[in-house]
């Protein structure tokens, strides 16, 4: 059957009309990446940020990571979030829509959405679109979330989509038409999708790929997560994929997906709203999902925001209007570089730039990325004899810093980390580090990774080798402060992995130090021992006593407890417990060594997220105590100096056969952690230094450092 002749004149206008526009959108190369975001709960934060990539993996906040765009004159409220960036169809209009809304407010406190325009992607107009005062019959809608934008090539209109909340009824997306200045909608919404279950739908995502439109969205109230329905029609028909693909565990929201430049492929991110954090993902299919977050790097911290393509005239137009040298300097691209620890001096006009062990400073490449801007000399240079001057050109201006490159070891691990347990095993004759996974609010990582070395300065990552959601059953969160023990039997080797997990402490058993680690079913301790009155049973530490061969586990937060394991390595004797609290510094963190007849005992005082957190020590001439507190007794503290805060949380190592030993903690991440607040607590460094004795047996206090120590030969 034959539709009618007025129907394919329509349609046939449709085409004639928009394929010139399409093939303009086309023709456009596309060589960059524009973020627009939002940054957290507080009034000020809820306002629309822009930060530019080169790639889609590295990207520098526009404005110094201040608004772009005035909340204050674009919204009814005063605040605006989850702010969602659009090409329009002639590939040289853009459009934005938000929610006008103030979180402080509460989550049902409002009913409009803001429409931006633009032509250059710095002016922008703006109206609000308040859906309870334009449409009748609107007097229970309780708010209005998460617009988005796309072109409908049939309608040939842009179509916005958005969830709504009526009274008791669950959130549910809905869509309208914008009118042609984009200023206002055009009919009445009309539900885009049908939830099978009727559950709460928010934050939609619709990506075109092959002919047909997947919407990415939100459930909540029957379970939380991303998942995906899929139409051959952009406006109704979509099919639900009842499964979840965020790939973590937390709490998600915010799906943004967007596709890479000269690739086929697509990322799809999304706002882990409750550990601060963002994560990417890649995928072909719009299936299946691999996690890049290793990739990825931000000097801001987004939330709910999305992503677009642009041009390179595009980015050098954003650049020169809200980029500053210092951001393009400080954002080199050598994968050398220890990117969290960049010291930009925008006063003095320096950055220091600090790199691994064994780069080549004679002849290094910074690798800038200007966006646009110039950045002169180019190429490799050699920093080796001193800092280089480089100019950055901006519409006209220059600016001359001079960029120093400084092989450091410590961190002695890129990234955040905390809690360091050390190991040689004499099974690989190699080190290994345990720390606890950092840079999650509140503590809140859930798996524990291990890296080995040859030479205590160059770490190799050996990946996770144990992921509490996927490994132990009796608790899922809080993944904190492990340690490890080798133990040599007639038939090899085996580990003993002693970690946190839900305030208890577990044990995980292996026959390698890498893993993996398979945990014996229960907590070894979930219980204050008898007559403590408060405090947490956290941070284990085990030793081995050399002059008795027996095992030992100490542990405690507010008090220290110790007692003898069992040769099974997953359980203790009861009737040894004992507490070794040696004074009221004591706060967390035990670890216990010998030396020269001497066990020392050391442990961590004040809070980790106080600049002052540091080490103390006490001696005793038996593995369970008395304990014995020198006069001076302090092992690493501060160097404001060197901007160095936060050193404790440790453990030791003595390199074989010989009286050689060092110190391993952490710190506040340098140079930011300071600046942080109570924030640095969980945006620590692992750290190495040397550890010395005086003649007495007393601990020299070690002085925390930036170089860190000298590759260590163990024969």
């Amino acid at each position: 059957m034959r539709p009618p002749y007025s129907l394919l004149l329509l349609l046939l206008n449709a085409v004639l009309l928009t394929a010139p526009a399409a093939q303009a959108q086309k023709k456009l190369k596309y060589s960059a990446y524009l973020f627009a975001y939002f940054t957290g709960n507080d009034k000020k934060e809820e306002a629309i940020r822009f930060a530019l990539s080169n790639d889609g993996y590295h990207y520098v906040a526009l404005n110094g990571n201040r608004p772009v765009i005035s909340s204050a004159a674009i919204s009814e409220t005063g605040g605006v979030r989850d702010p969602h960036i659009l090409r329009g169809i002639d590939g040289k209009t853009f459009y934005m829509v938000a929610t006008d809304m103030v979180s402080a407010n509460g989550w049902s406190s409002n009913r409009a959405m803001v429409l931006l325009r633009s032509t250059d992607l710095v002016h922008w107009t703006s109206n609000v679109v308040n859906l309870q005062k334009k449409y009748p019959g609107q007097e229970t809608l309780q708010r209005v979330w998460a617009p988005q934008t796309i072109y409908d090539s049939q309608a040939g209109k842009y179509m916005i989509y958005f969830s709504l909340k009526h009274g008791q009824d669950p959130d549910k997306i809905y869509y309208a038409y914008a009118n042609k200045e984009f200023t206002d909608l055009e009919g009445e919404p009309k539900q885009l999708f049908f939830s099978p279950t009727n559950g709460a739908c928010i934050d939609g995502d619709i990506v075109a790929k092959n002919g047909k439109y997947y919407l990415f969205f939100k459930t909540e109230g029957q379970g939380a997560g991303i998942k995906i329905a899929v139409s051959d029609k952009l406006t109704g028909g979509y099919v639900l994929q009842d499964r979840y693909v965020q790939q973590t565990k937390d709490p998600v929201e915010g799906a943004g997906t967007f596709k890479l430049n000269n690739s086929d492929d697509f990322i799809l991110m999304y706002d882990m709203y409750t550990t601060g954090k963002y994560q990417f993902t890649r995928t072909h299919d719009l299936q299946n999902f691999t996690v890049v977050d290793h990739e990825i790097s931000m000097n801001f911290h987004p939330r709910h925001g999305t992503v677009m393509p642009i041009t390179d005239q595009e980015a050098s137009q954003l650049a020169t209007r809200w980029l500053t040298p210092a951001d393009v300097l400080q954002r080199a691209q050598n994968p050398t570089i220890r990117p969290l620890n960049t010291v930009v001096d925008t006063v003095n006009r320096q950055v220091k730039f600090q790199v691994g062990p064994g780069t080549n400073r004679q002849s290094f490449d910074p690798k800038f990325v200007g966006f646009g801007l110039t950045v002169t000399p180019r190429g490799a240079q050699n920093f080796a004899e001193g800092p280089i001057k480089y100019t950055v050109s901006q519409g006209g201006r220059q600016q001359t810093y001079s960029v120093s490159v400084v092989e450091t070891h410590n961190p002695a691990l890129g990234g955040y980390y905390a809690d360091p347990a050390i190991l040689y095993a004499e099974k690989t004759g190699k080190f290994y580090l345990y720390p606890t996974s950092d840079g999650f609010t509140n503590w809140s990582g859930t798996y524990f990774k291990s890296f080995s070395s040859t030479d205590l300065v160059k770490w190799q990552d050996e990946g996770v080798i144990l992921d509490l959601s996927k490994d132990v059953s009796w608790a899922k969160k809080s993944a904190w402060a492990p340690c490890i023990f080798e133990q040599k039997t007639s038939t090899g080797y085996r580990y003993a992995y002693y970690f946190c997990a839900g305030a208890k402490i577990g044990v995980a058993l292996s026959d390698s130090p890498t893993g993996p680690f398979v945990d014996s079913g229960k907590p070894l301790l979930d219980q204050l021992p008898a007559g403590v009155k408060g405090g947490q049973q956290i941070d284990p530490a085990v030793f081995r006593d050399p002059q008795t061969a027996k095992l030992y586990l100490y542990w405690g937060n507010g008090y220290m407890a110790g007692a003898e394991l069992n040769d099974d390595l997953v359980s203790l004797k009861p009737e040894t417990v004992r507490i070794l609290t040696p004074d009221a510094t004591f706060r967390e963190g035990a670890h216990v060594f010998y030396r020269n007849g001497k066990y020392y005992f050391m442990w961590s005082e004040n809070d980790t997220r106080d600049p002052e957190y540091q080490v103390r020590y006490a001696t005793s001439t038996s593995p369970l105590g008395p304990l014995t507190v020198p006069a001076s007794n302090l092992v690493v503290n501060q160097d404001p100096a060197a901007g160095i805060y936060g050193t404790g949380h440790n453990s030791t190592i003595q390199v074989p056969g010989r009286d050689e030993w060092y110190l391993v903690y952490h710190r506040f991440t340098y140079p930011q952690g300071i600046g942080m607040g109570k924030a640095a607590g969980f945006h620590r460094e692992v750290c190495i230094d040397k550890l010395e004795f005086n003649a007495d047996g007393s601990i020299k206090p070690v002085k925390p450092t930036h170089a860190g120590i000298q590759p260590v030969k163990i024969k």
